[in-house]
């Protein structure tokens, strides 16, 4: 955009705590998210997901079983590239760089030809009330259930998603992060591997790479909404392999999945510009 200036971004990993993302942070700013106090370093496989903020990898599941996927209570195996972490169906290898100010973050997933899975960057961020969510107009969105009671019409039937036109399916606006209003949704917008999150001056872009695989990206707007009791405000976006939060509802081209060669790899670029800033 004119007078968008490039702001260059660091991020932060812990490799023992499930792969977590600490930190993304550029120009002064911090954008993911942190729930303080959660205890979210001591858990221990079996134990119910703990939401802590940052970005959780999410593989191979975001909701259903097992909550937020299989990976966020176990450790990975650092090296000198990246980390990898192995599980009974699936090794998965992450290599994170910093590139010409913007953060790249690529990953290799090798598992049995056939085998599905949908994966998310689970990121959760620090967002103003006027802060606002970009994608390309008519994007086919998914929404949840827990939408229900805010559309106009009645939710039939036992369906697990309904589908609209982005930034309004159903008519319920989707594309404004704020303010509070004690809803929390959670949409998929299918097809879609670029988005842009404005607050203010700020601008972060995501960007997801990967050939022949389903790619999207899933929302979770919770403006103090959920958990009951004790609400907080959290919102997410997150770049997407699949069309679907939950792997047991995906039905054809709503999940990723290995082809003969045995692996899958995809690339999430991430990137910032500040309005009428000069570069950092």
């Amino acid at each position: 955009m004119v007078n968008d200036a490039p702001v260059a971004l660091r991020a932060a990993l812990d490799p023992a705590h499930g792969g977590r993302w600490t930190s993304l942070s550029g120009g002064g700013r911090e954008w993911l998210w942190h729930r303080p106090g959660t205890g979210r370093d001591d858990v221990r496989p079996g134990d119910a997901f703990v939401d802590a903020g940052g970005l959780e990898e999410c593989l191979p599941t975001v909701r259903g079983l097992p909550d937020h996927g299989d990976l966020w209570p176990h450790a990975w195996r650092r090296s000198l590239d990246g980390a990898t972490i192995t599980r009974p169906e699936f090794t998965l290898t992450r290599t994170v760089h910093h590139r010409d100010g913007a953060v790249v973050a690529d990953y290799t997933l090798a598992a049995d030809p056939g085998y599905r899975f949908v994966w998310a960057a689970h990121a959760l961020l620090d967002l103003s009330p006027a802060a606002h969510l970009d994608a390309p107009d008519g994007t086919v969105t998914r929404l949840y259930p827990e939408a229900a009671s805010l559309l106009a019409e009645p939710w039939t039937g036992d369906q697990p998603w309904l589908e609209g036109s982005w930034p309004a399916p159903a008519g319920l606006a989707l594309d404004r992060l704020g303010p509070d209003d004690g809803t929390a949704l959670g949409a998929v917008l299918t097809g879609c591997p670029t988005v842009h999150v404005t607050d203010g001056a700020d601008r972060l872009t995501m960007h997801l790479d990967c050939d022949g695989q389903p790619r999207s990206t899933a929302l979770w707007r919770n403006l103090r909404g959920w958990p009951q009791p004790g609400p907080y405000r959290s919102i997410g976006v997150e770049p997407m392999l699949g069309a679907v939060f939950d792997l047991a509802e995906a039905g054809p081209g709503d999940a990723a999945e290995v082809p003969a060669s045995g692996q899958v790899t995809w690339r999430l670029t991430i990137t910032a510009h500040r309005r009428g800033g000069t570069p950092a």
